[in-house]
């Protein structure tokens, strides 16, 4: 009898032991279903997160226990949407926001001053890398134009790649070495990834999914086989998102639908087990390399899934969320909830010869507005802009061309993306 209480309680420490996805109680969830956009770890311990919408910057010294704010943009002075954040050491850290500032940190985020040494100003900055002991790129961003930003001495001098010519928009960045990396995002043709051997001097495009419209969102390459990458594609309902796969370095991919249209974060442990999500989602994991994905029922709004081991990962949505077999840190159980639409009003619909609408902007923000037919066939861009204030904004197309039918107006913002039907007479 007392074997079997031991065998008993051997197999219950095992099995609590098991490690899952836990959200961390200690820094602010976000209301509206707002996001936390990064989350960066230099080590086990010590990492920092970068709140979206709500601009703050957050670091933790003991594994995501606690959190201390460290920078706002009340601080800034300004209206700031934070979108990532790296670090090449514990002192020296880069911060990107979709409102035409990079910042920069030598004291480990205590203190942060505007970069404004770099030729051609970023509009926005959606992808950061650190690489080897002074090397940093940036690129953006998932409006046009596409470029990358580049530093080899800690970030003291910059360097301007103009992108254009390879892409339409530019979202992640990632690099093994100095010389060798990924960027992706969109084309004309589609989501696409590029591949550069001499630290971006020239690109050459290995992966395309050719369908218009389509952003390859985020990537990842598993550190213990370098051959192995991952991407997810944001895809336009009704096309599913997909997870796409390589094993031999990006020569030839394998494509799987994902679980929702809006995919955005992912990331694996090994080359089967691995979880993505979206604006929509949360954790959804396979354990088969994406051939099929189970609902775990946890976090929202997700869009960075950082991999420090084989048991230890982070992820930012709407909460700051961490996989680990420590059930200290909060439930694994919590509600999955819809992000918050833009206010578009409809103005006429069905529409003859002109489609009108307003937007209701709360902040400043950046908009794509775009037109697809109902299968997601890309038509036209119609709109690229900035908003620089809270404001209703009134717009006007022309859509006399189009055939008589029902037809898909795409915004895509700093907070999501979206899509609404209207029908031309």
């Amino acid at each position: 009898m007392r074997i079997l209480k031991l065998i008993c309680l051997l197999f219950c420490f095992y099995a609590n032991a098991q490690p899952n996805w836990q959200t961390c109680t200690n820094i602010p969830s976000n209301i509206n279903n707002q996001r936390f956009d990064d989350v960066f770890f230099i080590d086990e311990n010590i990492g920092w997160a970068a709140n979206g919408y709500y601009a703050a910057v957050y670091k933790t010294i003991d594994g995501g226990n606690t959190w201390s704010e460290q920078l706002n943009e009340t601080i800034l002075g300004g209206d700031y949407y934070f979108r990532n954040i790296e670090f090449l050491d514990e002192n020296i850290g880069f911060l990107g926001t979709l409102n035409g500032a990079f910042f920069k940190t030598n004291d480990g985020g205590t203190t942060w001053t505007e970069v404004t040494n770099i030729s051609t100003n970023p509009q926005a900055i959606c992808g950061l890398n650190t690489v080897g002991s002074s090397t940093i790129y940036g690129c953006g961003a998932y409006f046009e134009p596409a470029f990358i930003i580049k530093s080899t001495d800690s970030g003291n001098t910059w360097q301007y790649i103009d992108m254009s010519s390879y892409a339409n928009a530019l979202v992640e960045i990632y690099f093994l070495t100095e010389d060798t990396g990924f960027a992706s995002g969109k084309s004309d043709n589609g989501a696409t990834i590029l591949k550069t051997t001499d630290g971006g001097v020239s690109w050459t495009e290995i992966y395309n999914s050719n369908l218009e419209g389509e952003y390859l969102w985020k990537m990842q390459i598993l550190e213990s086989n370098t051959n192995v990458l991952f991407g997810s594609i944001d895809a336009v309902s009704p096309n599913p998102g997909k997870l796409v796969k390589s094993v031999d370095g990006g020569l030839t991919w394998i494509s799987y639908d994902a679980p929702e249209t809006g995919i955005q974060a992912v990331g694996f442990i090994n080359e089967n087990q691995g979880w993505m999500g979206g604006h929509t989602t949360g954790f959804y994991e396979t354990l088969n390399g994406g051939e099929s994905w189970t609902n775990l029922n946890i976090g929202s709004n997700l869009n960075r899934v950082f991999i420090v081991n084989s048991t230890l990962a982070y992820a930012s949505g709407t909460s700051i969320y961490k996989f680990t077999d420590d059930n200290s840190l909060g439930t694994n159980g919590i509600d999955e909830r819809e992000r918050t639409p833009l206010k578009i009003k409809l103005k006429t619909n069905p529409a003859k010869s002109i489609l009108e609408f307003d937007i209701e902007f709360d902040s400043n923000d950046n908009l794509l507005i775009e037109l697809y037919d109902l299968n997601a066939k890309f038509i036209r861009q119609l709109s690229r802009e900035h908003i620089n204030n809270k404001t209703t904004k009134k717009y006007k197309f022309n859509i006399e061309d189009l055939s008589s039918g029902t037809y898909l107006i795409n915004f895509h913002n700093n907070t999501g993306r979206e899509s609404i039907k209207f029908l031309k007479e």
